[in-house]
Formats: structure tokens, C-alpha cells, sequence
């Protein structure tokens, strides 16, 4: 950051900058070090939420609330720790930049169609049998799908099943909010009704990394759903190779009309760490989401320790160094801003070049329970 002075502490400077606040100006002599730091320094925190707190609050809510009830939909988002200063409602804020939750919906249940500026995806964790339509077509989930929905397309949710579901939703809404893109919209019927076959862009993609010629042309997502056993397939075949010592077998959700993030502000990617893998520790601007989809481990953030187990969700923030270890065969599903920062052009890394690429754990974080 920059340097403070001892003069501009003195009785003189402070008189003068209370006088220029009535007239809403601000004193950079003063400002400028609080605002421009030499390295990232986020209000988010690391943070890890058991799986046990949230399916159990999930099925308190369950009770409470449902879609007939008034609300949009029955989820409960992720708050960051470092960001309920931010008003109203902590902006909803995981990260700096994103919001996550958890939705839980029943057998029987719609939740209405509406459309909004903000890019959202969904992560299918638990059930099956429920489904989402986006722009008209019928997405049924199962567990372990990556779902994609672009700012600006209709999309909404219903569950002829019989099995209760729940997924991870990702959006970029602090983002949003905090720019002044907000702009929201209800589908003017109850729920969007198909205009195409069910599973339709998943049938079109059944050959994986070939696309239909007609694709050839940048579409906003000409993918809606990516299958749980091709992402299987995709990284059992890179685990016939050495694994990236920072990130294990990664695989990154994309649009398969353009070659970029299948989301525009929301990088998403699923990781295989095998069982003893134990990355070296680094850090970049970005920030990411983890969930646990599968398996056990840890993970070290500015040397503490963060167990977790499937279900779980784990917060870095940006420019936290972190590494993890696998205690067996785990799957995290991860979200990222690095979209965002790319475009800003702010991307940075660093690799821990101490301790052979390790850090030293001081402490271990004790996550609240029910």
C-alpha cells in the first residue's frame, strides 16, 4: 500500500478534510493508502461449510418455505464471514465477486420461470427426476451434471419425480449488484413450456468434443447440459498421465461454440485428486468455490487446515495460498471468478516456493455444526 504520513494526522489535515466532506468531496493524501495496496487484500475469508449443517437446514426449510409460498425458489446461500458488512443482505456474497447456495426441490414442486442479467450454473449433488427448462427446453438433472444458464435466458425449475433434489447453484450476482447491471424479469406464465425435445442440446453433444456444424457460430449456450459420465470419462483418461502438482486432473466446463468459460463471468471445473495426491501450494487473484462431490481430504489455506468431506463447500479467496491432499479418490467441483479477472486483465499467479512447495500448518479451522 502506499505510505501514511504523520503529518496527515495532524490537527490541520484532519480540520481541512472534515471541511471538504460537507461539500462530498473526499482527501486522496489520506485515501490512497487504505485503497491502493500493493497486493490483493479481499474482506472474504476462507470458510468451509459441513454438508451436515446445510442438509439439515435444507430440511428445516423444507418445512417452512415452498414455491407456492411466495418465494422464487427454497435456497440457502453461502455467506461469506468477511462480507456481512456489505448492505443489503451481505449482497449475497460467497466470495468477492460470487454468491453459492444450496436448493433443495420436492416431488410436485415448480419453481416459476424468470430471467435476469445475472449468469447462473447448477450443479446436481443429490436426487434425481426433477428438471430445469431454459429456453424452452426440458434439462433433466442427475447427479454429478454440470447445468449452465446465461445471463438474460428464461429458466425455471419442476420436479415430476419422485425423489427430493438438490444442487449447487453459482452466479455472479455481487458482481452485478455492485456495478448496477441488475435487471430481473418474470416469465409472464407460472413455468416456460417446451419448445424442443427433452435433453435436447445433451442429444446434439452426445459425441463430446465435436460440435454440430451449425454450432460453428459463437451461441450463448448451445450446450445446457454436461453429463456426469462424459466429465468421468474426460478425466479417467488424463489420469493415464502425471497429474498438475497444483491441481491433480482438472477438467474446465466450456461453450463449445467459441472454445471459452461455459458461463461468461463463471469459470467451472471438476478436479480428480487420486488418493495420497498432495498438491504444492499457490495462490492467483481469482477466487474459487469448491465442493466436495466425491471423497475426502484437506485443504491448507495460508496454513490452515480445512478437512473436508462429500457434500462440504470450501471458500479460497483470491490471492490465498492453498494446497490439497487427498485422503482417498476425491471429486471437487469448483467455480471460479477468473473469467472476470481475465477481462480486467488482474490474472496473476504465484507458486510456494518454500518448504519444497508445502506450507506449514499453524492452526485447523472447527466448522459450526447443527
Amino acid at each position: 500500500m502506499a505510505e501514511k504520513m504523520e503529518f496527515f494526522q495532524s490537527q490541520t489535515v484532519q480540520d481541512f478534510n472534515k471541511e471538504i466532506e460537507k461539500y462530498h468531496l473526499g482527501p486522496l493524501w489520506n485515501a490512497i493508502p487504505d485503497l491502493m495496496h500493493k497486493q490483493p487484500t479481499p474482506q472474504a475469508v476462507p470458510y468451509l461449510w459441513k454438508w451436515e449443517t446445510l442438509y439439515a437446514k435444507l430440511m428445516e426449510a423444507r418445512e417452512i418455505f415452498t414455491p407456492d409460498r411466495g418465494g422464487e425458489r427454497r435456497a440457502i446461500y453461502l455467506q461469506n464471514p468477511g462480507l456481512t458488512y456489505r448492505q443489503p443482505w451481505g449482497w449475497a456474497s460467497t466470495t468477492q465477486t460470487l454468491y453459492a447456495a444450496v436448493q433443495l426441490i420436492l416431488p410436485g414442486e415448480t419453481a416459476p420461470s424468470h430471467r435476469h442479467t445475472q449468469s447462473a450454473l447448477r450443479f446436481i449433488m443429490k436426487g434425481e427426476g426433477a428438471y430445469t427448462i431454459v429456453q424452452g427446453e426440458r434439462i433433466f438433472m442427475e447427479e454429478g451434471d454440470f447445468l449452465t444458464t446465461p445471463g438474460g435466458l428464461w429458466h425455471g425449475h419442476a420436479h415430476p419425480g419422485n425423489q427430493p433434489m438438490i444442487w449447487m447453484d453459482c452466479l455472479d450476482i455481487p458482481t452485478i449488484y455492485a456495478i448496477g447491471g441488475t435487471f430481473f424479469e418474470n416469465y409472464p406464465e407460472r413455468i416456460e413450456q417446451p419448445k424442443v425435445p427433452d435433453n435436447y442440446t445433451a442429444q446434439r453433444y452426445e459425441g463430446g468434443m465435436v460440435r454440430p456444424i451449425s454450432d460453428r457460430k459463437s451461441q450463448a449456450a448451445p450446450l445446457g447440459s454436461f453429463k456426469w459420465k462424459q466429465t468421468l470419462a474426460a478425466l479417467e483418461g488424463l489420469s493415464r498421465f502425471e497429474p498438475d502438482p497444483y491441481d491433480g486432473y482438472a477438467v474446465e466446463y466450456i461453450n463449445p461454440s467459441n472454445g471459452k468459460t461455459a458461463n461468461p463471468n463463471i469459470a467451472s471445473w471438476m478436479q480428480k485428486l487420486p488418493k495420497g495426491f498432495h498438491s504444492k501450494a499457490h495462490r492467483h487473484t481469482s477466487s474459487t468455490i469448491y465442493q466436495v462431490f466425491k471423497g475426502t481430504g484437506y485443504t491448507v489455506i495460508n496454513g490452515i487446515r480445512y478437512d473436508w468431506s462429500q457434500g462440504d463447500f470450501l471458500v479460497v479467496p483470491n490471492w490465498a495460498w492453498h494446497e490439497h491432499v487427498a485422503a482417498e479418490e476425491s471429486y471437487l467441483f469448483s467455480v471460479s471468478d477468473l473469467p472476470i479477472m481475465e477481462k480486467f486483465d488482474l490474472q496473476r499467479e504465484e507458486h510456494y516456493e518454500e518448504n519444497q512447495g508445502n506450507q506449514e500448518i499453524v492452526d485447523e479451522f472447527k466448522p459450526l455444526l447443527p
